[in-house]
């Protein structure tokens, strides 16, 4: 039976990766499939691994209608097994349901790839119905470290090298410096150094020596809400 299947987890931990690596897999078993991605770090139309493994894709904006999409690809002559939906924390809640209706009607495996909760620590809108909907949700057994050598389990946004908690929920990492943004970019924090803001460039910054980063809770305390 085909299903709806949301892998998550915070940056770094292999979403990308993994879903290169289930594309390959399928289409070896002579299955054929769909790779859907969003504002990948890349780029336009590519889903990328951190790891240097890239591969083409369909891009997916607010307007893309996933059932119309396959819809006018079977008609063409196409079959589809299955979907590859990467970064699925930035699709509406609309084309979540979508999927769900393509997994139910027409029997083809949605594999959905992305992060949860955003810089704020709140869900993302395509995360909250993704998990509300699928068939199941697995959380990546690869973990992503803190710059503490912890478990990391927070996305942090960091402008200009300070973590920041206010924002829009969805900026594109790595911009280049001198916009009104300034230099945006994101890191993993376990939730002991998230709730301080402490980030690894304020931990240098607060270390007695380069080559020693603080571990002592004094010198990040909780800011005042």
């Amino acid at each position: 039976m085909a299903e709806l299947v949301f892998f998550s987890g915070t940056m770094d931990c292999g979403k990308s990766t993994l879903a290169l690596q289930m594309d390959h897999n399928h289409r070896a078993r002579g299955r054929s499939g769909l790779i859907f991605t969003k504002m990948d770090r890349m780029g336009e139309s590519v889903l990328s691994s951190r790891l240097g493994l890239s591969t083409t894709a369909r891009e997916v904006t607010d307007r893309l209608d996933f059932w119309d999409e396959l819809v006018e690809f079977a008609t063409t002559g196409h079959s589809v097994d299955y979907l590859i939906c990467d970064e699925a924390q930035f699709y509406t809640p609309e084309q979540v349901e979508q999927l769900a209706r393509i997994v139910d009607e027409m029997a083809v495996d949605v594999f959905a790839f992305g992060i949860t909760a955003d810089f704020r620590t709140q869900l993302f809108p395509g995360s909250r119905r993704m998990i509300e909907l699928a068939d199941r949700v697995q959380v990546l057994q690869v973990e992503a470290l803190c710059w503490c050598g912890r478990r990391a389990t927070h996305n942090a946004r960091v402008v200009d090298g300070v973590m920041v908690v206010e924002g829009e929920q969805v900026v594109v990492g790595d911009t280049k410096p001198g916009t009104d943004t300034g230099l945006v970019e994101y890191e993993v924090l376990c939730r002991r150094h998230f709730m301080r803001r402490m980030n690894s460039t304020a931990a240098r910054a607060a270390a007695a020596s380069p080559d020693t980063l603080p571990f002592d809770l004094d010198l990040c305390p909780v800011p005042p809400c």
